[in-house]
């Protein structure tokens, strides 16, 4: 029996497979403007990896799950995102997830989420609020954080994603380097993290989740602000589809 994750965002799509404790596959689909439409061309995908509904069990989690029919459970994120980080880093943790919709915060004792935060009021300190200053910039995220690495000096003032824009195209008009509003665009976002995390205590470690945790400046940077090594996996993006992946052998079939 396949145990499968899927883990629906609102910018991407995640989903894993593990069979006998292996996972078997991982891949990421953009969510799109349509997350029933991201949920069929994963029941393709799957499909032609021989995964059907008579050989598996499936967990949905993340914005999007409710627009999975196929998924045996819904899970929320929060929960699913503590299981795959215990999965790759052990019981005592703090996770943070940096997700396109919102950023996530979750202390882990034991095994169990003691306390989470989330910043879903406001995309800034999100990926969102990236994406959206990466646009105003000319350049995709990744170059925008490589930007980044080189810049210096900039500091982003506003909380609101909207102004935030209206001050980086003002620094734009006044000549400012782009590297250095990269800088202050992603040191704007490690404040917020960091904010986020404080509420949270002293941790012995940190795991980074989410597709920024693919970016060594994120986790340099993020590193300096706690105070402590904050820590990824190659598979860390995937962390809330593992964790699903995880929670579908508890289905009964």
């Amino acid at each position: 029996m396949y145990q499968v994750g899927i883990d629906i965002g609102s910018t991407a799509a995640k989903v894993a497979v593990i069979k006998d404790t292996n996972i078997l596959e991982t891949f990421v689909l953009p969510t799109g403007w349509s997350s029933i439409d991201t949920a069929k061309n994963i029941k393709k995908r799957l499909s032609s990896m021989g995964i059907e509904e008579f050989n598996s069990k499936v967990v949905a989690t993340g914005y999007g799950r409710v627009s999975v029919p196929f998924a045996d459970k819904t899970i929320t994120e929060i929960t699913c995102h503590a299981v795959g980080a215990k999965y790759f880093i052990g019981n005592n943790t703090t996770v943070i997830d940096i997700g396109g919709q919102d950023t996530k915060v979750i202390s882990l004792e034991d095994g169990v989420v003691k306390d989470f935060t989330m910043n879903d009021k406001c995309s800034a300190g999100t990926g969102k609020f990236i994406e959206v200053m990466s646009n105003s910039l000319g350049v995709d995220i990744d170059t925008l954080i490589l930007l980044a690495r080189k810049g210096s000096g900039v500091e982003i003032t506003s909380m609101c994603t909207v102004f935030a824009e209206s001050e980086i195209i003002s620094l734009i008009g006044r000549g400012e380097k782009r590297e250095n509003i990269a800088f202050g665009v992603v040191d704007s976002v490690i404040k917020k993290v960091n904010s986020l995390c404080s509420k949270h205590g002293d941790s012995e470690t940190y795991f980074l989740t989410g597709g920024l945790s693919r970016n060594p400046y994120i986790l340099e940077e993020l590193s300096k602000a706690i105070g402590k090594k904050v820590v990824t996996h190659k598979l860390g993006r995937y962390a809330g589809a593992i964790g699903a992946a995880i929670l579908a052998k508890k289905i009964k079939k």
